[in-house]
């Protein structure tokens, strides 16, 4: 066992059919660190971390924990809790209508008399020592996205685990959020707990771990100290090629023959819906890429989600190519040809039991009528040749959607949509918690259907990507359109001080 070292994987191999999901995989979590586990969607990080914890058996190598002076088998998650490993998921696994102190004590009491004064406290004296801004007594829905991640963490600190996985612990929070977040886990580290990191955000990475351990397909590239990996050899590792700054990947889109003068596609006056956001107005040309921009809870996402009639609809006139219409849901949006990619995949995008075949003609068969239903040979050539042409990575068209990696998931979602053949197409974070790589096929695929003259209306919190992509920006402000950028205006510091100025001026 290596000296410090609370953790040691050596060898791992997982198999399913078809698939290597692991091979040979090595990884050391050392007392006292935070530890990056980088790769792209499918490289292998989540498998790995599902054969620490017991939800899948290894089918080669050991695992050693410091402490056990032979191999361990982890069999099932229960195991690994016993033996002081605990995961935080970046969705909530707690019970938001109990208590704090309920949350962290459930399932954990072996006496048949609770004594709630005993617990109250003890979590009391837990939280401040944690510097966890919450109360005991404190229902947990009351506690925002972020403070439920840290009861979720000081359940596990109270549990004596000795290694604590964060599972893309920061998709969901603000800056602030965060910052508390990483002050938390860096008294941890203090304290001697091994953290293991997954993240897809680089900065973050670069601003709280200590170690990185890079998977492609499967398989270890290497160990590395935080300081010895600048940022673009990290990017390179994870992709196994060399990679610019995709600085360049705007000069793909022709904007000059976008008619900004001709009928929109759409356009919308005096837009307003039930979700707080003031009555705005709004238009996009043929073959033209713009977006919403704005700080977390700015209403961007509000307005889109307006727009398809997703969130009803309560004032505005709305214009399809110069023509009136009335858009209340969203089969109205899908008959006059606007598709949506939805922010949150999990919630609104995939269904997750069906096959990824079934979730790529979902829409489609939504405007034929489900009593008209394709034919297996239909659906199966529309799935094989989407599949194809956005490398989607799947054992086959049967495989259940959920088995899929986050990026993957969202390249059927996108497979969906295109499917349908919109001219106007929504896509809400569509590179959230997903790899570079992926990130990459998917903003050359934005462009790509621009130049072939539909209409994309494109989100996402990384302010770079939305300049190397749009050729117009919406910028809004407290549910509010403050301002629209395009030209030379599209720059970071145009767009911050922007949001920070009010009306653009």
């Amino acid at each position: 066992m290596e000296k410090s070292a609370v953790l040691e994987m050596r060898g791992i191999c997982k198999y399913f059919p078809g698939v290597r999901a692991l091979e040979n995989v090595d990884f050391t979590l050392r007392e006292g660190e935070i530890h990056a586990l980088m790769g792209e969607n499918g490289a292998g990080k989540s498998t790995l971390i599902k054969v620490l914890t017991g939800v899948y058996p290894k089918d080669g190598g050991n695992i050693h924990l410091k402490g056990k002076e032979s191999e361990v088998n982890i069999r099932s998650p229960q195991d690994a809790q016993n033996m002081g490993i605990s995961t935080v998921y970046q969705e909530i696994t707690l019970c938001p209508n109990l208590t704090v102190a309920e949350n962290m004590y459930i399932g954990r009491t072996k006496s048949p008399l609770t004594n709630w004064k005993k617990i109250n406290s003890d979590a009391e004296k837990l939280l401040q020592s944690l510097g966890i801004p919450a109360k005991a007594k404190q229902q947990l829905s009351s506690c925002s996205i972020a403070v439920q991640q840290m009861v979720a963490i000081a359940r596990a600190v109270d549990m004596e685990c000795k290694v604590l996985i964060l599972d893309e612990p920061t998709s969901s929070l603000d800056e602030q959020e965060v910052e508390k977040l990483f002050k938390l886990m860096r008294d941890l580290r203090e304290k001697g707990v091994g953290i293991i990191f997954v993240t897809h955000f680089l900065e973050q990475v670069y601003e709280v771990c200590d170690r990185i351990t890079v998977l492609r397909e499967g398989k270890l590239v290497g160990e590395y100290i935080i300081e010895d990996l600048p940022r673009v050899q990290l990017v390179s590792k994870m992709l196994g090629k060399e990679f610019d700054d995709m600085a360049e990947i705007k000069s793909e889109s022709d904007t000059e023959n976008i008619d900004y003068n001709g009928t929109p596609v759409y356009e919308a006056t005096g837009l307003a819906g039930t979700t707080g956001i003031k009555p705005f107005d709004f238009s996009i040309h043929k073959g033209e890429v713009n977006g919403f921009t704005g700080l977390l809870g700015s209403g961007r996402s509000e307005c889109v989600r307006a727009i398809f009639g997703a969130d009803r609809v309560t004032g505005g006139i709305v214009k399809i190519n110069g023509k009136k219409v009335n858009i209340n849901k969203p089969l109205d949006a899908m008959k006059n040809g606007i598709s949506y990619l939805p922010e949150d995949r999990k919630r609104d995008g995939i269904v997750g039991d069906l096959s990824v075949r079934d979730n790529i003609i979902l829409a489609l068969q939504v405007m034929k009528g489900f009593f008209r239903p394709f034919s297996r040979a239909q659906a199966e050539k529309f799935a094989d040749e989407y599949i194809k042409l956005l490398n989607i990575k799947t054992a086959s068209a049967d495989t259940p959607i959920k088995s899929l990696s986050g990026g993957n998931q969202q390249k059927v979602i996108l497979a969906r949509w295109l499917l349908a053949n919109p001219v106007y197409l929504i896509l809400d974070e569509p590179t959230r918690g997903i790899d570079i790589g992926t990130k990459v096929e998917i903003q050359k695929l934005v462009l790509k259907l621009a130049s072939e003259g539909k209409s994309v209306t494109f989100i996402s919190s990384e302010l770079d990507e939305m300049i190397r992509t749009c050729s117009r920006l919406v910028v809004m402000r407290d549910g509010k359109v403050v301002g629209e950028l395009k030209g030379d205006d599209l720059n970071q510091n145009k767009i911050m001080a922007t949001i920070a100025g009010g009306e653009g001026k």
